[in-house]
């Protein structure tokens, strides 16, 4: 797998090379991983609803034909996007998106901190109680608050098309939160979100960049 630091890069101009990049593939296309942040954005999912952007004020709204609803992001976030041929690779979406998370919870374990998965609700969150503690979530959530005692500090939206995949994860490191309590993240009202600052985890984007990378390109 070719893998790709592009730095702080626009959103538009990425997930427009993400498109061209999967619409030109052949068979024996290498398979990549670019790793970048972007100034701040909101973006919107196939299935977001506009009643989950409460106020964007001065943050720009870019559709998009990934899955999933509303999500932020910005400087400070480590966003992953692996351009994958998953029929060359031998397994499918399902799978795809375990491999994700899965990433994504040895980068947080990495740094010492738990990632927990909520059923249904793909991305990684973790206890604001103790974000180090061990212990297995105890069952769903409350019905009215499945994310009660939870923070989310990593989302996924993917897109795949001919069986190769693009868009990815972003792994909040060391942000401006503020632009989310400016939509439901996901489409959760109240859900709250943290990054490795917040939770007391001293990194640096570039650290945590090169791990999550590493992370990826091993199970991809």
């Amino acid at each position: 797998m070719i893998v790709r630091n592009l730095g702080l890069v626009d959103y538009l101009p990425t997930y427009e090379a993400m498109q061209a990049f999967t619409a030109a593939r052949q068979e024996d296309t290498a398979n990549e991983l670019w790793i970048c942040e972007h100034p701040a954005v909101f973006t919107q999912g196939l299935a977001g609803q506009a009643g989950h952007l409460l106020m964007p004020g001065d943050i720009p709204v870019v559709q998009t034909n990934r899955g999933g609803q509303v999500t932020f992001h910005g400087p400070g976030q480590v966003m992953a996007y692996p351009l994958i041929n998953l029929q060359r690779a031998g397994y499918f979406v399902k799978e795809y998106v375990y491999k994700l998370e899965e990433s994504v919870i040895r980068t947080l374990a990495h740094f010492g901190v738990t990632g927990h998965r909520v059923a249904g609700a793909p991305g990684i969150y973790v206890r604001l109680d103790d974000p180090f503690s061990h212990a297995a979530l105890t069952g769903p959530g409350h019905p009215s608050d499945p994310f009660k005692g939870l923070g989310k500090i990593s989302a996924l939206g993917i897109k795949v098309s001919r069986h190769c995949t693009y868009h990815g994860a972003a792994l909040n490191v060391a942000m401006d939160l503020e632009p989310f309590t400016r939509i439901n993240p996901c489409g959760y009202a109240g859900l709250k979100t943290v990054d490795l600052s917040t939770i007391g985890v001293e990194t640096t984007w570039d650290e945590a960049a090169q791990v999550l990378a590493q992370q990826l390109a091993a199970r991809l």
